[in-house]
């Protein structure tokens, strides 16, 4: 028979998103509720598309709850699945380990959480399926969970659930290990994967798929969020449909301005920028969080450099204009070089000259600057060496890009320096 199942993973809810407050007239109350108005359209999805089951691949929650309210409103939301005969299969990840949850309320008897300690089979014979999983049983789980993934259950359509790195996922913790190899070998239809946040399809036979998370939480992870609603013939050929969830969707926008030569024809370029943002379809109750990015040679630089703030408060004030409550920028970042052709004297500015060029051509020179900046890393507050934007003092890409921003600006003051003291010289 055809069924048809929501895939979902990395929810997160009430994720407390650390260091809102840092930003100016953030909407902190609306991004923070993101969560749960993401989770309560998906239930609303589920019920609207009459699927057979939800399955949901880890990280349900964001750590330990803050209080109960948290987990009221999932059983609230859960129970709405009941009330539609929707059943539920969930697995617990690095966030919502075992070991992690010391709070819990009894979730309603459409939900199934799978063990922690050794995988399990839950067989649904009215279906044909059978859904095999394993939770985690503690925060770090290292070892290759799929390898003890039992074999397909004969005449059935058979889904994995698994919260891993899958062969160790550029920017993630190697959790869960494994290989699209190991997933083969089970001889299952389907792996619902979780724990990466971007959403991709690895393989199509057997299909297998990260939903990636259903709401973005910082300014990393852009582009729309949501699940995949699968739909299984009785021939067991899959097709699958990404339907977005997210009512926060963070974007980075870069805006080449090379050609701008007037503070009147930036702003013009600002306003076609954020015209064609809110073309890409946020609902009236949506919101766009956008990091603008100004790059290119240009005459403004100079003028950019020596009055960010005011540029900036243009530019937000222009996004106001425009988006009303639609459009909040999150940052603004200068990337601009200058028009000029930089003349290097003999002295300490070619010897800064040639220093940033071995920089530039030998990423490993940064090692010693890591090594120095040790000390002051310790110093920073543990909030900021979490924030996804925060520095890393230990990440020698991060400090080139530094480098990159701060080189004209740096140049452009031993240049101005240089010429104060000329001008200043007796004849």
């Amino acid at each position: 028979m055809a069924i048809s199942f929501l895939h979902a993973a990395d929810i997160h809810l009430d994720s407390p998103l650390k260091g809102l407050e840092r930003y100016e007239n953030a909407p902190v109350d609306r991004i923070r509720r993101a969560t749960r108005r993401a989770f309560s359209r998906m239930i609303d999805l589920a019920i609207e598309k009459r699927v057979d089951f939800v399955l949901i691949a880890g990280d349900l929650y964001d750590g330990d709850w803050r209080d109960y309210n948290t987990g009221l409103f999932l059983v609230k939301e859960l129970s709405r699945l009941r009330d539609n005969r929707v059943r539920v299969v969930l697995i617990q990840g690095n966030h919502d380990a075992a070991n992690k949850m010391t709070r819990a309320l009894r979730l309603p008897e459409n939900v199934r959480l799978l063990n922690h300690e050794r995988p399990e089979t839950v067989v649904w014979d009215d279906l044909g399926v059978a859904i095999h999983g394993q939770s985690f049983a503690r925060t770090a789980v290292t070892e290759n969970l799929a390898a003890g993934y039992p074999a397909a259950v004969s005449g059935c359509v058979n889904i994995g659930v698994l919260h891993t790195c899958l062969a160790g996922a550029e920017g993630h913790e190697s959790y869960a290990p494994c290989t699209l190899e190991d997933l083969k070998l089970r001889g299952y239809d389907y792996w619902a994967l979780g724990h990466i946040h971007l959403r991709q399809v690895l393989c199509s036979d057997p299909f297998v798929a990260f939903s990636g998370n259903i709401q973005g939480r910082h300014a990393r992870e852009t582009g729309p969020k949501g699940c995949l609603i699968a739909n299984v013939s009785s021939g067991r050929r899959i097709e699958h449909v990404f339907h977005r969830l997210d009512v926060v969707r963070w974007e980075r926008e870069r805006i080449e301005i090379s050609e701008v030569e007037s503070e009147s024809d930036l702003f013009d370029r600002m306003v076609e920028s954020l015209d064609g943002l809110l073309a890409s379809d946020p609902g009236p109750d949506e919101l766009l969080a956008v990091r603008l990015v100004l790059a290119g040679t240009t005459g403004l630089h100079d003028r950019l450099l020596a009055d960010p703030e005011r540029f900036i408060a243009e530019i937000r004030s222009l996004a106001t204009d425009r988006g009303q409550d639609r459009l909040w920028i999150e940052k603004v970042e200068l990337q601009t070089q200058p028009r000029r052709t930089l003349t290097t004297p003999d002295g300490p500015i070619e010897e800064l000259l040639e220093v940033v060029e071995q920089f530039r051509a030998d990423l490993a020179s940064f090692q010693e600057v890591v090594e120095e900046l040790a000390e002051l890393k310790r110093k920073l507050p543990s909030d900021l060496l979490h924030d996804c934007d925060g520095p890393r003092l230990d990440d020698p890409k991060w400090l080139l890009l530094l480098l990159e921003q701060v080189q004209p600006l740096l140049f452009g003051l031993l240049h101005k320096s240089g010429d104060g003291a000329a001008k200043g010289a007796a004849p």
